[in-house]
């Protein structure tokens, strides 16, 4: 996350405020999703999963998307 230079203030932001663009309910050993979040205009992914025992959120990992990588608005994975 850091080596990717998205800070911890980043994530928070997208946490709080950004939008679930994939759900992964099967995911073990916690199910995660991929958030999607613009901080000062530059969109950031966040995996985060959700252990309900404890009521921990766990960042699995932050990175700027790359648009080679990704359809316009980065919401979905464009087809290799």
């Amino acid at each position: 996350m850091f080596e990717r230079g998205v800070e911890k203030d980043d994530v928070n932001a997208v946490i709080s405020g950004g939008e679930t663009v994939a759900d992964h309910p099967d995911d073990k050993p916690y199910p995660s999703q991929l958030l999607l979040g613009f901080v000062e205009g530059r969109p950031i992914h966040v995996v985060a999963a959700w252990d309900a025992g404890t009521e921990t959120c766990i960042i699995v990992t932050a990175y700027e998307p790359q648009p080679e990588q990704w359809e316009a608005g980065f919401r979905k994975r464009r087809d290799e």
